[in-house]
């Protein structure tokens, strides 16, 4: 009960800054309440030994095996989820962004699951990570939170099909990375954001409001039910919230329309 006081205060908090958002939120507070009381209604199972820490995948296998050398620091439960969304991407073309690169690890650990045809990029803010460059690893060093620096990193780089911001990990350098980067991303590319911490984390507040623009219903097709989509809905396919992790999926085809067409002949009187 304790954290959801002091997310409640901490929402009170940021939308007293901004007044006409306050009024928008204020007609959802109700049903976001709502969601948050639902966690004491689950039901509670005795969890399966290894269900978030033997994750049967490539990289899992990497992982667990990989007790020298560079240090991979990562949730094991993320595990997973990066299979599960960078799987499709193995033994093709793909240029990989790292943000938050520390020891080094989890470069070669990406470079040996996506195979040849990967290209790395990293980012760091210590000049030391420059060591780890190779002739399939560059390197660059600046502050995630400066959007210069992103303006910089678009001119000197081709486009990126994997993101993964493991940086700072503070909510203003994760949503300046996401709003610099996510809308230069081409067509099927996957931006992750991890590290998302804490019941009142801003970042989840910032990837709430964009799944919002995904429920949208804009301009009527005519002739069926049917909504012509927005800008949010044909760029993004899907948004994803694990613990601590987000994962944004961008459509391989843009839709021009989001429709509900009927299939049939019989049909009950209801409607």
């Amino acid at each position: 009960m304790y954290y959801k006081l002091r997310l409640l205060l901490a929402i009170l908090k940021n939308f007293i800054r901004q007044p006409r958002a306050f009024v928008r939120f204020a007609s959802l507070f109700p049903a976001f309440i709502r969601g948050l009381a639902i966690e004491e209604r689950l039901a509670l199972r005795a969890p399966d030994e290894g269900d978030a820490t033997s994750p049967s995948n490539p990289l899992w296998d990497y992982f667990s095996k990989h007790e020298k050398g560079p240090g991979i620091w990562k949730w094991t439960h993320y595990f997973n989820a990066y299979d599960r969304h960078f799987a499709r991407f193995r033994d093709q073309e793909v240029n990989l962004l790292e943000i938050g690169i520390y020891s080094g690890g989890s470069l070669d650990m990406w470079l040996e699951y996506f195979g040849d045809r990967c290209r790395i990029y990293g980012v760091d803010i210590e000049d030391a990570c420059r060591s780890y460059e190779t002739d399939r690893i560059r390197v660059f060093i600046g502050d995630q939170e400066s959007r210069e620096f992103w303006a910089r990193f678009r001119t000197d780089t081709p486009q990126i099909h994997i993101l993964i911001d493991d940086g700072g990990h503070t909510p203003e350098q994760q949503m300046v990375t996401l709003e610099e980067m996510l809308p230069c991303m081409p067509v099927g590319s996957v931006y992750v954001c991890e590290d998302i911490h804490g019941i009142s984390n801003r970042f989840a507040a910032f990837a709430a409001g964009l799944v919002q623009s995904l429920n949208a219903c804009n301009g009527m097709v005519s002739g069926v039910l049917g909504f012509t989509s927005t800008r949010a809905q044909q760029e993004i396919n899907s948004i994803h919230f694990y613990p601590y992790l987000c994962v944004i999926e961008k459509h391989e085809n843009p839709p021009s329309t989001l429709t509900a067409p009927k299939h049939g002949t019989e049909w009950q009187p209801f409607l």
